[in-house]
């Protein structure tokens, strides 16, 4: 129970999709390679175990691709768990993941809807630092142990095709632990930590905890005039509501 002048802890669903196509080279160029289809996605709430998702061939193995109707299940799933209290929980979902799933269940507007309401906590470091960081180096920076050893997310794509399936599903399902684990440790410390490109660790006050795009949105710009490389943008991160 809440203190007086406390706010009530959020629960979480967190999310997470892994995509069918690979994206050779930078990644950041994935939109030229589109569309990428999904394989799987996971999601979990905070009270409960990861729930997997993929769609399976007549022969009851898991399919190359997520079905159009299975993908629009997802996001009908994600919307009702909303109205249900739950905050939708990603790491860059709304400049990837929720586009991606725009495109593969032709949710647009509910895509839409969902991502401006829920917390990207990679959106919240763009809007408050004029750069991105990675899951793991969050992790690190908090003390965690971080994504599931033995692949990345790159690979999925090739460990799917070739019949992997449980090591892909086991690894994004730790995806949406991992991000369940950063978003509580860092409310509870009131700071974001991670671990830089030096290997140094850093850290930042939140003090009021994770914002939703929507309040992000509404945070002034931050000073990116150290930066000797362009960082992301908000407008780069969400063109895809824009454009839609």
């Amino acid at each position: 129970m809440a203190m007086p002048g406390e706010s009530i802890p959020r629960k979480y669903l967190a999310f997470d999709i892994e995509t069918a196509k690979e994206v050779p080279g930078d990644f950041a160029q994935w939109r030229t390679h589109r569309p990428l289809g999904i394989i799987c996605a996971a999601t979990c709430a905070s009270d409960a175990e990861p729930k997997l998702w993929h769609s399976t061939t007549q022969a009851g193995k898991p399919a190359a691709r997520m079905t159009r109707p299975d993908a629009a299940q997802l996001v009908s799933y994600l919307s009702t768990m909303t109205s249900k209290g739950y905050t939708i929980l990603t790491w860059n979902g709304a400049s990837f993941d929720f586009d991606v799933l725009a495109e593969e269940s032709a949710s647009l507007d509910e895509c839409k809807t969902i991502a401006h309401d829920h917390v990207d906590m990679m959106f919240h470091l763009v809007c408050m630092m004029g750069f991105g960081v990675k899951l793991q180096k969050a992790a690190e920076g908090v003390g965690l142990p971080g994504k599931a050893g033995g692949m990345s997310g790159g690979e999925a794509p090739t460990l799917w095709a070739a019949g992997e399936y449980e090591k892909v599903l086991t690894y994004v399902a730790q995806d949406v632990r991992l991000a369940l684990q950063v978003a509580a440790e860092c409310e509870k410390r009131k700071e974001f930590a991670w671990i830089t490109a030096k290997g140094s660790r850093s850290a930042k006050p939140l003090p009021r905890g994770w914002k939703t795009v929507r309040e992000a949105l509404a945070m002034p710009l931050p000073d990116t005039s150290w930066m000797t490389t362009k960082g992301m943008s908000r407008e780069d991160c969400l063109a895809w509501m824009r454009d839609g």
